[in-house]
C-alpha cells in the first residue's frame, strides 16, 4: 500500500483551516482519508510481523487534548501511530508520523519508568561497548545520522559522575531513533517497504535495550 497525495494535500489544508467548521464540513474526506491510512498502518503491521511480533498497533485521534497547552487549536494535522510488541521479553516501540514536512518512522523508549531508566543508565555507566558499536554501525548511522535522540538532562543525574566517559548517554532521559522523509518520499508506492527497512534496522538496538531491561547488572534475568 502507499499514502496518497491527496491525503497529504488534505493534512495542508487542515493546518490552514484548523477549526470545527472548515473539518465538520470537510469530515466526509476526513473519513476516507483515515481509512486509508489505517489500512496503510496495518499493512505495516503484517510487513512487521514476518521480523518480530507485534502485539498491536494504534493511529491515534486526529481531535487534540487542549485543556492545557496554550495551542488551541483542535486537530492535528497529521497521522500518527504506534506498534506494541509482544511479550514483556520484548522492549521497545515502533513509531509512525505521517504529516507533510515532518514524516518519520522510527522507535525506542520515550518514557522509561524510574526503575527502567535507571537500569540503562547502570548499563551505560558499567559499559557502552555494545550500544556503541550499534550506533556506529554503517546501516544504523544510515538511517539514523543523529544517533539516540530525545529528551536530557543538562548535566548528570543523581548519582552518576558527571565526567564519566558515557555521560553523553547517561543524561538522556529519552532512548529513540528517528529516520526522517521527505514529502516526495512518502507519497512513492516504495514507502512501505522504506519503513519496513528502518524498522528492521532498529532491531539490533530493541534486542540489545531488550536484554538489558530484563536482565540484571550480573545478567541473571529478572522475568
Amino acid at each position: 500500500m502507499n499514502i496518497e497525495k491527496s491525503t497529504f494535500q488534505f493534512l495542508k489544508d487542515l493546518k490552514k483551516n484548523n477549526n470545527r467548521d472548515w473539518f465538520n464540513e470537510n469530515k466526509p474526506v476526513f473519513k476516507q482519508h483515515e481509512a486509508s491510512t489505517k489500512s496503510f498502518f496495518k499493512s505495516v503491521k503484517d510487513g512487521l510481523n514476518l521480523t518480530d511480533k507485534i502485539e498491536s498497533h494504534k493511529v491515534w485521534r486526529i481531535y487534540r487534548d487542549v485543556r492545557f497547552s496554550k495551542d488551541k487549536t483542535p486537530y492535528k494535522s497529521r497521522f500518527a501511530g504506534s506498534f506494541a510488541r509482544q511479550g514483556a521479553e520484548r522492549r521497545g516501540g515502533y513509531y509512525l508520523n505521517i504529516e507533510p514536512g515532518n514524516a518519520i518512522a522510527g522507535g525506542g523508549f520515550y518514557g522509561p519508568n524510574k526503575e527502567d531508566l535507571l537500569r540503562i543508565r547502570k548499563e551505560f555507566e558499567q559499559s557502552d561497548k555494545a550500544i556503541r558499536k550499534i550506533l556506529d554501525n554503517a546501516d544504523f548511522k544510515t538511517y539514523f545520522p543523529n544517533g539516540l535522540e530525545g529528551e536530557e538532562l543538562k548535566s548528570a543525574p543523581r548519582g552518576f559522575d558527571k565526567e564519566h566517559k558515557s555521560i553523553d548517554l547517561i543524561r538522556k532521559k529519552q532512548f529513540i531513533v528517528l529516520r526522517r522523509f521527505s514529502d516526495s518520499d512518502v507519497i512513492q508506492p516504495g514507502f512501505e517497504d522504506e519503513v519496513l527497512k528502518t524498522y528492521k534496522v532498529i532491531r539490533t538496538y530493541f534486542d540489545f535495550m531488550s536484554d538489558v531491561l530484563t536482565t540484571d547488572l550480573n545478567g541473571e534475568s529478572i522475568l
